[in-house]
């Protein structure tokens, strides 16, 4: 048991909790950017006209139609894409690789959620496969939601954070 708690604990490496921090500052950013936050906002469109007297409108006429931007201005498995996508699995199968190679010579890992998953070959293998379909998986939630910038933010943030993991495993060996 002392074991599970000890495998649980936060690390206390400054290096790790700057990278935590700006990597939770910058997801919190990229949220607070989405349209979602900011729909409580009234469209002039949506309010009824202003009368002389100011009497309610009891019923209203709309006069034209209007279409929706379509969502999706690239296909998703574009050629940018592709590459964001396999430089992200090239990084994690990278830190995959390091982080087993520590493991077995005595280091520790970091990574609080990686952790959990050290105490054998194919669940650390498991948690870097998870890691690459989730980042496909997110991005292609955010292309269906027409945040094609965010959409490849979240390859570029992968690839940096597993490129950082990387060389501090490489430095610390």
């Amino acid at each position: 048991m002392a074991n599970l708690q000890d495998s649980l604990k936060f690390p206390q490496n400054a290096r790790f909790r700057a990278i935590f921090c700006y990597t939770a500052a910058i997801l919190l950013a990229a949220l607070a950017m989405c349209p979602p936050v900011a729909s409580q906002e009234v469209s002039a469109a949506l309010l009824p006209p202003v009368t002389a007297a100011m009497e309610p409108v009891t019923s209203m006429r709309i006069s034209q139609s209007t279409t929706l931007p379509e969502t999706s201005s690239h296909p998703f498995w574009d050629r940018e894409n592709s590459i964001l996508f396999a430089t992200s699995a090239a990084f994690s199968a990278a830190d995959f690789v390091v982080t087993k190679d520590n493991l077995h010579n005595g280091g520790q890992e970091l990574n609080p959620v990686t952790r959990l998953f050290t105490g054998s070959t194919t669940a650390l293998a498991m948690n870097f496969a998870g890691e690459t379909a989730g980042v496909v998986g997110l991005s292609y939630f955010f292309h269906k939601t027409g945040h094609h910038k965010l959409e490849r933010a979240v390859s570029l943030l992968n690839i940096s954070a597993s490129g950082a993991a990387v060389t501090f495993d490489l430095a610390h060996r």
